[in-house]
């Protein structure tokens, strides 16, 4: 499968963007989807996840109540709505996806084998 993030811009603190993740190939609806990030200076984090087709979802502590994961997979599409954006959000979010990930490994990023390009998220003061 082929990955493709957008969506990413400049925004102000305590506002909101949709990142997209668009995926290319067969079975879209068999892969869990995670979404990474590295922000300046720091290690790439997980911030969000989801498993294949009516599957768990996963949140980093850092983004709970504020961003929200969903997959249509008619489209092949992952989203990432981010609200209430802080400054310490700025990074480049990547989405990544797997088809053998189990429960324990859906927060780390080795286990994912496939990754997109990033889109540059920059949160202002």
């Amino acid at each position: 499968v082929q990955l493709q993030a957008s969506g990413g811009g400049l925004v102000q603190a305590g506002g909101s963007l949709r990142l997209s993740c668009v995926a290319s190939g067969r079975a879209f609806s068999t892969y869990s989807i995670g979404w990474f990030r590295q922000g300046p200076g720091k290690e790439r984090e997980f911030v969000a996840a989801t498993r294949g087709s009516g599957g768990r979802i996963y949140y980093a502590d850092s983004t709970k109540g504020r961003f929200t994961i969903s997959r249509d997979n008619a489209r092949n599409t992952v989203y990432l709505q981010l609200s209430s954006l802080k400054v310490e959000d700025t990074a480049i979010y990547t989405c990544a996806g797997s088809q053998r990930l189990i429960a324990s490994t859906m927060t780390v990023d080795t286990a994912y084998g496939y990754w997109g390009q990033g889109t540059l998220v920059t949160v202002s003061s």
